[in-house]
């Protein structure tokens, strides 16, 4: 396995996921699991260094990583630009997310997101099955990417049980959860717009919002003049789960290229409703519990509606979330990315 960075070095969905894929993977004995990205990772994993450095250093130091390749080791990349190339490796791909786009965006111009396409086309040219989240990632891989559907394959994540704990709440708390990257694609700004008149409905209301990113500075300013709005920026493990603990419900206002919201799965875990938007693979995580926790992506008044009829009542309960939390387990994943592997090498 060839990530970005672990978790415990850089907080994120993709590296989350990465982690805790790796060590559901590492259960299973009837396979020998390796794996190697940024910063220090759990117990026995490997490391290619630092997060910092250079773009071009981490992608080299990545690249010419092959010593513990045999002809029968499967290369399982989960972004583009790290790990070594498949020379005559079985290579599976993650698509995690088209990292042009994604480029795109957040602002890079045209010529930017053109190489970034190009890099991620050349990388992704050799793979044998990608991976994807969602049947909407897998759509958009067949018509982005010219990616055949036979070498497709959907597996949902799962979400840590043990890390989570659930209780319904002795009473409402009024606290409103939003976790985060503070980018423009993750729709905080509809959130902020919302918030006033949810608070119209909900003085006693508060909105906390988990995480950093490039439009921190712009969102801080956009919630100056709502007192009732408070930014955390990065948190631990335990202060997130003390935070889910405390809160009635999440939102995950996401405006594009969501690939399925693996937040929404650890907000459910935790017992607390996820309010999302019907946005690429986020309706999968709540469709089957409520579909009314559904919202249209960039429309402040509907998500404010939805927000504040959750606080009046109108909100699935602790056990029911967990419940259906449960559905998406790792070791589930784990033996479905084995078997893939598997018929690789067979």
């Amino acid at each position: 396995m060839t990530g970005s960075e672990w978790f415990t070095a850089a907080h994120g969905g993709l590296n989350r996921y990465f982690t805790d894929l790796y060590d559901a993977l590492t259960r299973d004995t009837r396979m020998s699991v390796g794996a190697r990205a940024f910063g220090d990772g759990p117990l026995g994993a490997g490391s290619w260094g630092p997060t910092g450095g250079s773009t071009l250093h981490r992608a080299r130091t990545a690249f010419l990583d092959r010593d513990t390749l045999t002809r029968d080791t499967v290369i399982d990349r989960h972004f583009c630009l790290y790990g070594p190339a498949a020379v005559r490796n079985p290579l599976v791909v993650h698509f995690h997310g088209p990292w042009a786009a994604e480029s795109r965006l957040a602002g890079d111009g045209q010529r930017a997101v053109r190489a970034k396409y190009l890099v991620e086309r050349l990388r992704y040219a050799r793979a044998d099955r990608f991976v994807v989240l969602s049947q909407h990632f897998e759509r958009l891989l067949v018509g982005d990417y010219r990616v055949r559907p036979d070498r497709v394959r959907v597996i949902p994540p799962g979400v840590d049980l043990e890390r989570f704990t659930t209780s319904e709440p002795e009473a409402d708390t009024g606290i409103v959860l939003c976790v985060r990257r503070l980018e423009k694609r993750m729709g905080i700004d509809v959130l902020i717009r919302a918030w006033s008149d949810v608070s119209a409905r909900h003085p006693d209301a508060r909105l906390v919002i988990v995480g950093t990113g490039t439009a921190e500075a712009e969102l801080r300013s956009l919630a100056a003049d709502q007192p009732s709005i408070r930014f955390t920026g990065s948190v631990s493990d335990a202060e997130l789960t003390d935070l889910y603990t405390r809160s009635d419900l999440t939102v995950v206002p996401s405006l594009a290229l969501e690939g399925f919201g693996l937040i929404a799965l650890e907000s459910l875990a935790a017992g607390r409703p996820p309010i999302v938007s019907d946005c690429g693979g986020l309706p999968d995580s709540v469709r089957d519990l409520d579909a009314t926790l559904l919202v249209p992506p960039g429309n402040a008044e509907a998500l404010a509606a939805r927000i504040a009829a959750a606080l009046d009542g109108s909100r699935p309960a602790a056990k029911q979330c967990r419940a259906h939390a449960e559905k998406f387990s790792w070791a589930v994943a784990a033996r479905r990315h084995r078997d893939l592997y598997a018929g690789l090498v067979g």
